[in-house]
């Protein structure tokens, strides 16, 4: 929010320009509203390389946030250098087992974001290290070292009676992370649409592993911006120990998701055949043996599993959601050919049935 007082006298500060978080910690804003101004907050961004991260290291370097961005590749985190003024984004090197890395990436920040997970194991890495106590290790770091607020991004579907080890392991983050951070605010978004998504564009490009369950398995997309501006209102409006539910503004099929970007891009409907699960799981568990990141087991159990039907906490982050529809020709037009770039787009019509306003 732009500061009146700031705007019509530069280089004068008003009462509302001094924040005091627990602790007693001050967090004073000066110079010009945005970019070149200083918001006063510092902040460590864990997982700011991912797909949610980078939207919010942007949102916050534009309102004149200093923030930590650590990384673990050097060439990951060059794109974010750009996204604030000259000494706002500070980038430094980590890992995940290391204490002695979080400490100093965390120890001078006010607020910790913890964007950390990965939805597919790895050979160094399981569910659980990445979900579970690496979250859980940044906390308890960040409570020792006097931070004020510690946000932690989970998932809409986490839970530990799940049948899919990666919601089990985010279920239990959550509960080690405010076992450390008591006053932890717990972000739950649902699946994420946006560039660099894995579920519009992977839809465009793989449509038979979203065929699984006939299509009939309902999800809750949410817009990637739209999270990312709840995590800075997060910022500016602490939610203390609270979980805050993030889902789309409706519910949807796989089967309808796949219509659309049928629709989107003008490419004629998937042939491909409807996979049974026992022969869905044997082709992932013999692509595990490639070195690239493919389907895995757990992937294709969720491909099954239904986002829970709870109401969203919008009104509390000051966000009303996007649909799905008006943004889905921004990330799908590339799929087009070229004779139909620019044609119109015709959105297939929606099952009133999985149509909820539930936000």
């Amino acid at each position: 929010m732009l500061r009146l007082q700031r705007t019509v006298v530069i280089g004068k500060r008003a009462y509302h320009d001094l924040v005091t978080l627990p602790g007693n910690k001050p967090v004073v804003s000066y110079g010009p509203p945005g970019y070149s101004g200083v918001s006063g907050h510092r902040v460590t961004v864990f997982g700011c390389t991912g797909f949610l991260g980078r939207y919010l290291v942007s949102k916050l370097g534009k309102m004149g946030t200093q923030v930590i961005v650590p990384y673990r590749e050097e060439d990951e985190a060059r794109f974010l250098k750009p996204m604030g003024d000259l000494g706002q984004i500070v980038r430094m090197e980590w890992d995940i087992r290391d204490e002695k890395s979080i400490v100093e990436c965390l120890r001078h920040s006010d607020t910790v974001y913890s964007l950390v997970g990965r939805d597919y194991e790895t050979k160094n890495f399981d569910f659980r290290s990445v979900n579970t106590v690496g979250p859980e290790r940044i906390a308890k770091l960040a409570a020792e070292c006097g931070v004020s607020q510690f946000i932690h991004v989970s998932h809409l579907d986490a839970s530990k009676d799940s049948p899919s080890k990666f919601y089990q392991a985010k279920a239990e983050g959550e509960e080690l992370v405010k076992a450390a951070f008591p006053t932890a605010t717990i972000v739950r978004p649902g699946p994420m649409f946006g560039y660099e998504d894995k579920l519009l564009t992977n839809m465009a490009v793989w449509p038979i592993w979203w065929k699984l369950n006939h299509g009939q398995t309902k999800i809750r997309p949410v817009h990637v911006f739209d999270i990312a501006q709840a995590l800075v209102n997060i910022l500016t409006h602490p939610q203390y120990s609270k979980t805050l539910n993030l889902p789309g503004p409706s519910t949807l099929s796989y089967e309808y998701l796949l219509d659309l970007v049928t629709s989107v891009t003008l490419q004629p409907p998937s042939r491909a055949p409807v996979l049974p699960k026992a022969v869905a799981n044997l082709l992932v568990k013999l692509s595990q043996n490639v070195w690239w990141p493919s389907l895995s087991p757990d992937e294709v159990t969720r491909r099954y599993l239904d986002d829970v039907d709870v109401p969203g906490d919008w009104d509390a982050v000051g966000i009303q959601p996007s649909e799905i529809e008006p943004h889905a020709i921004t990330y799908l037009r590339r799929y087009r050919s070229a004779e139909n770039f620019v044609r119109p787009t015709v959105f297939p019509a929606r099952p009133t049935a999985v149509v909820s306003d539930d936000y």
